[in-house]
């Protein structure tokens, strides 16, 4: 289920990071921008010319070798993970992340440096609500060829577990939990990227990791490395020395945690996930991810997300007792038949109402709109529409009785097929922006038979009456 609790977020000011693509070996200069709302996270290529804009969602991935590669029209943004990361724990929304290269820097092999960042500049909320992916069941994905599997797994939080298992002596089985993603900068952040000496070699010799050296990823050694190779290693990366410490770890780096890579796994499972386009609220457990998976998944997830914007029908069982009738209603609204359009509410939260409109001949308007071909006017679908609101705005003052609503704006209104008597109207209308001052806007849509009829944002006032 999709909802609208949390405001959108953009960062407060702009923020510049330089770093070495770590497939290119070159310099790279990247800055994050503060971007109104509604833009999502899109990636800039400022190389291009034209500058090409990549939004930051699962349709666009190309490639999960070695990272998570976007593409579009034959333009590509490598090693997008951390810094998405980064912005996904921070719940930013808004962002444009401008690249002179064809990828993310690399930096230390984390999220450390972006997370800092983005906490350093700060985040400011906008004004319009972000959506949220619910889970309200559980939803499985596995890979029969790795055995790698994701859960999904409805929760009250967004938190995740992971567990990896690589078979070897010096990297066997870890596992990994966040908690809650404001933990996401102590414990998940500073996790560094990891590679076996074999892969790294490999890589090496196909040209693959030119940015890459012992300072930006953690090397694992699990068979005893001869001389003339650990001389090679020296020069590749100019070192006098380079040795195996008892933890299995090439040169003398540091882990900066006994399960890094489980952390850093769970880092990239972030990155990738939030390729979504939204937050997920929900249980994350994943065994032995990577981002094939992860992306899969994504793509799974963003598939169901396209399907429900489409059926955004409100389920209404007009067999129950609805929340509020006719008369309480009336108690609550100051409109009155022949204009009282409003005949039950089936759902009220802070966010959002349903309310039901019968349509019937006796209706007055039907005498002049139109004589033999009764229609009801859009202008009255979208009348009843607002009060449907009016109830869901007037339901945050005490005493709505002493208040009156005001229409103050109509924009973006669309028909989409003619409501005659007989009709039963659906409607279903959700905060854009946290209520203030009594100033409520609102994106409404109205149904019939589960086909939609009419749409429009609404903005309205409540004032106080005069006595």
């Amino acid at each position: 289920m999709i909802k609208k609790i949390k405001p959108q977020k953009t960062l407060s000011k702009s923020i510049e990071i330089h770093g070495v693509g770590l497939h290119s070996g070159e310099k790279i200069k990247l800055t994050l921008n503060p971007t109104p709302e509604n833009t999502g996270i899109k990636f800039i290529r400022t190389d291009t010319n034209p500058k090409l804009e990549i939004p930051a969602l699962s349709n666009f991935i190309s490639s999960t070798e070695r990272g998570t590669t976007l593409e579009k029209d034959g333009e590509f943004i490598k090693t997008t993970e951390h810094i998405l990361a980064a912005l996904y724990a921070a719940e930013i929304t808004n962002c444009e992340i401008q690249t002179n290269g064809p990828e993310i820097p690399i930096m230390d092999g984390s999220s450390k440096f972006f997370i800092e960042a983005i906490l350093r500049v700060g985040i400011v909320e906008q004004t319009e609500y972000q959506d949220l992916f619910v889970v309200e069941e559980v939803i499985q994905h596995t890979d029969p060829e790795t055995g790698s599997e994701i859960l999904l797994l409805p929760s009250e939080n967004t938190c995740f577990s992971v567990m990896i298992d690589f078979e070897t002596k010096v990297l066997g089985s870890q596992n990994a939990n966040l908690i809650t993603l404001k933990d996401f900068p102590s414990e998940i952040a500073p996790a560094r990227t990891f590679s076996f000496l074999h892969e790294l070699e490999d890589l090496i010799d196909n040209g693959l990791i030119k940015g890459g050296d012992l300072n930006n990823a953690i090397v694992y050694v699990n068979e005893p490395i001869a001389n003339t190779k650990m001389e090679r290693l020296k020069k590749i990366f100019g070192k006098d020395e380079i040795s195996v410490k008892p933890n299995g770890i090439l040169d003398n780096l540091k882990l900066n945690f006994p399960n890094e890579a489980a952390r850093h796994k769970l880092l990239d499972l972030i990155g990738d996930l939030a390729l979504v386009g939204m937050q997920i609220q929900g249980r994350i457990i994943a065994t032995k991810p990577g981002h094939k998976i992860n992306t899969e998944f994504a793509k799974e997830i963003s598939l169901l997300i396209k399907q429900e914007k489409k059926s955004i029908v409100p389920k209404v069982d007009l067999s129950k007792p609805p929340l509020m009738n006719v008369n309480q209603i009336m108690d609550m609204l100051p409109h009155r038949p022949p204009f009282l359009l409003v005949d039950k509410v089936f759902e009220l939260s802070e966010t959002h109402v349903v309310g039901l409109k019968n349509v019937t001949m006796n209706e007055s308007f039907f005498q002049g709109h139109f004589p033999g071909a009764p229609v009801m006017p859009g202008v009255l679908q979208i009348e009843s529409m607002a009060q449907a609101g009016g109830v869901l705005v007037l339901s945050t003052v005490p005493d709505p009785e002493n208040y009156l609503t005001f229409f103050m704006k109509i924009d973006n209104v669309k028909f989409k097929r003619p409501v005659y008597p007989g009709d039963t109207l659906i409607f279903k209308l959700e905060l854009l922006t946290p209520i203030r001052r009594g100033i409520c806007n609102m994106r409404g849509h109205a149904f019939v038979n589960d086909q939609l009829v009419s749409q429009g944002d609404l903005m309205a006032q409540i004032l106080r009456r005069k006595t």
